[in-house]
């Protein structure tokens, strides 16, 4: 009996290919990677252990991107550059570079969030030190592509251009017309079942949290003290 064997396929979150010996092209792959580590290790982090809605709907937000991306895809089927047939990738199409579009997205909502004070994690004279990680690294990224031959110049300022749209309307949208929702969902079955709030509104998160942890450990001693004296 002869064995039919099928194509294999990789699974293409993390295959990410250089040339053996090119230390520019192994720091671009890794680079190449960041979407998945915000994605996986920023993200869902950021709901097991915070749970902030407007880190919900940024998560939700780069989701929706996604779709939107591979939609444009599927409609305009433009293939990606020759460089395709080492990577094994020419089964799939690359005008917009989702990658880009992702990272571009990320920088621009990242950005809007930081600028407005939302969260009140950042004090006004780092505010923009933190903003340069972000950008350089949706542009490493949208680089990164193309030095790896996953896409042309072209595919990756599609990208880019079209990450820059999507996070200023996201944003736009979020914060002026689904915000005043917050607190419904916030004392919905949902929202109480996950601990889900909104820290929008406190100036100075970080702060906050420190001072009702210090508040909370002082009580908690002193209720200990009591205890020990009654007894």
């Amino acid at each position: 009996m002869t064995a039919h064997h099928h194509p294999l396929k990789a699974v293409t979150l993390t295959h990410v290919r250089y040339q053996r010996g090119d230390q520019l092209g192994h720091f671009l792959a890794w680079v190449s990677l960041v979407p998945v580590f915000i994605s996986l290790g920023g993200f869902v982090s950021h709901f097991i252990f915070r749970r902030e809605l407007q880190g919900m709907f940024f998560a939700l937000g780069l989701l929706v991107s996604q779709f939107v991306n591979e939609l444009i895809k599927k409609s305009v089927q433009q293939a990606r550059p020759e460089t395709c047939v080492l990577l094994e990738m020419c089964d799939s199409h690359g005008w917009p570079s989702s990658h880009s579009q992702y990272m571009f997205f990320f920088a621009v909502y990242y950005t809007l969030l930081t600028c407005k004070g939302i969260g009140g994690i950042w004090k006004v004279r780092t505010k923009w030190a933190a903003l340069f990680l972000p950008w350089s690294l949706a542009v490493l990224t949208m680089y990164s592509r193309v030095y790896l031959g996953y896409h042309t110049m072209a595919q990756v300022f599609a990208g880019a251009v079209l990450g820059i749209l999507l996070g200023g309307v996201w944003f736009w949208l979020v914060n002026s017309k689904l915000f005043c929702y917050f607190p419904l969902i916030e004392e919905s079955a949902f929202g109480r079942f996950f601990y889900v709030k909104d820290t929008s509104h406190i100036s100075d998160v970080l702060k906050f949290e420190y001072d009702n942890a210090r508040a909370a450990r002082k009580g908690m001693a002193a209720r200990k003290a009591m205890a020990t004296k009654s007894s």
